[in-house]
């Protein structure tokens, strides 16, 4: 049998990544946070090499959350669950959902969005994205605002800059040569 085409993969052979240890690690001051938030998950969008798609295959455990609370200024998002129930924070509400439902999440302060397992079960679902950059996403109940790139990062690299809302440089900081 041939190699399989480099635009298909199996979920079983993709590796679990613990989202909120992956978080932790990117900033030594979280290393002792985030233990509320609990997901693990399958990249299977960038391991099929997609380009502007995302999907990703979550789980997540009893009592914790996926993310903190937040919504996309350039990336629209989509949840698939595939078993379990969770209480999904959507806005102001918050809506029980479990297998079967299918969640969209436009764009824009109108859809601020998280997912919390109030079951006693883990819970299974696929998020899919727009691959939008920049993006900006905006934490409504930590007042921070993010800067997301995968390039664009002085030097090279990765930006991702995150501030409290409200905390700006003037344009001109820093300009004085």
């Amino acid at each position: 049998m041939s190699e399989r085409h480099p635009h298909i993969v199996n979920a079983a052979q993709v590796p679990w990544i613990d989202t909120a240890e992956a978080t932790r690690a990117a900033s030594p001051e979280d290393r002792d946070r985030g233990h509320q938030f609990g997901a693990r998950a399958r990249p299977l969008g960038r391991s099929a090499n997609a380009a502007r798609l995302g999907c990703t295959l979550y789980e997540l455990a009893p009592g914790k959350r996926s993310f903190p609370f937040h919504y996309h200024l350039a990336r629209e998002e989509a949840i698939y669950v595939l078993d379990g129930e969770a209480t999904l924070r959507l806005g102001d509400r918050e809506i029980a959902v479990g297998a079967g439902d299918y969640i969209a999440f436009p764009v824009g302060p109108e859809h601020p969005h998280q997912l919390v397992n109030t079951s006693t079960a883990p819970i299974h679902y696929l998020c899919m994205s727009t691959l939008q950059e920049p993006e900006v996403v905006v934490y409504p109940d930590s007042r921070k605002v993010a800067c997301l790139s995968t390039s664009g990062a002085p030097g090279g690299g990765q930006l991702r800059q995150l501030q409290r809302l409200g905390e700006s440089l003037s344009y001109y900081d820093g300009e004085d040569g």
